[in-house]
């Protein structure tokens, strides 16, 4: 044979991948043909547990706008939405958001159907929307809580003034304890937060200031005295490390709210279940990991004290 009518290398390389390249697409379209003259699989049926969801209808939402323990102590709340669900006769869903505005929002376009608020947010609720006050926590015995002002152990702060030009770090713009006790402290001073201290730091969590306080992130912080109390027990490695400035007057505990217009034979189940939770096992072990005593009816005239600060500040002009 002639070597010029050989065939080099490359092309016989070129010419090998072209015949498998053809090859691969004549065997793509018979597959192909057979797919799609194959008849489609009948849908399945959904899992039974999907079928009971639906029939049970949407779940009865409870917001979580605001905890007397840290978040470390969440697990009880689950176990209360749980102890809550297999007596209620219905699937209950947690909300949890990370402002106390949010949750308010959600109860008044109806969003969710009853929620831990703080009190200043109740307040609020209360008189904007026709929030509901359906449960008041007791611990020690009382429904009620408040505001500490912490410093690092070693502070030489002695008093709230001492604190000027200091770092403060506070709750929630809408925080009782957190934000507007000291407020109005500073308002009675004739002072505001934003000139008093020379940064304020929001940290959305009192357990969250309480660690900012005691890592020395802030000079100083207001927090819920309840959340103080319980991490206390459960995590004094971090409350060591801070200490009691101040606490101011009680005010009405954070409460259970409900939104306006649900049904009422729903509130009726709550207040039964809530109401009598401390009357057996588990719902007295359960309420004392989140360390209260039981829930008892609200009432309204508890937060009266909370009314007379917003009253007061906003009759001077100043914004809580």
């Amino acid at each position: 044979m002639n070597p010029s009518n050989r065939i080099k290398p490359k092309k016989l390389y070129s010419l090998l991948f072209t015949c498998l390249g053809m090859l691969f697409l004549c065997s793509m379209a018979i597959s192909c043909k057979k797919q799609e003259a194959a008849p489609a699989p009948a849908p399945s049926a959904p899992p039974p547990s999907v079928l009971s969801s639906n029939a049970a209808g949407r779940p009865f939402r409870i917001g979580m706008g605001a905890m007397l323990t840290p978040r470390e102590g969440f697990i009880y709340y689950r176990q209360l939405k749980e102890y809550i669900e297999k007596r209620f006769g219905q699937p209950i869903q947690l909300v949890d958001r990370g402002n106390y505005s949010e949750i308010n929002h959600l109860l008044e376009i109806g969003d969710i159907d009853a929620a831990f608020v703080c009190s200043g947010p109740y307040v609020e609720g209360k008189d904007r929307f026709g929030l509901q006050l359906l449960a008041m926590p007791l611990v020690k015995g009382e429904p009620i809580y408040h505001s500490y002002i912490i410093v690092p152990t070693d502070s030489p702060a002695r008093t709230f003034d001492d604190l000027r030009g200091k770092v403060f770090a506070f709750t929630d713009p809408k925080s009782n304890t957190g934000k507007l006790v000291p407020t109005y402290m500073l308002a009675k001073k004739n002072e505001i937060p934003n000139r008093f201290f020379s940064k304020i730091e929001f940290t959305y969590g009192h357990d969250n200031s309480i660690r900012a306080v005691a890592e020395k992130l802030v000079d100083g912080a207001a927090i819920d005295g309840l959340v103080w109390e319980y991490m206390a027990l459960k995590a004094p490695h971090v409350t060591s490390r801070t200490r009691i400035l101040l606490r101011s007057e009680p005010f009405g505990i954070p409460p259970f709210v409900v939104r306006p217009g649900i049904p009422a034979e729903q509130k009726q189940k709550l207040k039964q279940i809530l109401f009598h939770a401390a009357d057996d096992e588990e719902g007295r072990r359960i309420m004392k990991g989140m360390m209260i005593d039981g829930f008892v009816p609200g009432d309204d005239r508890n937060y009266d004290t909370i009314r007379a600060m917003y009253d007061w500040l906003a009759k001077q002009g100043k914004k809580p």
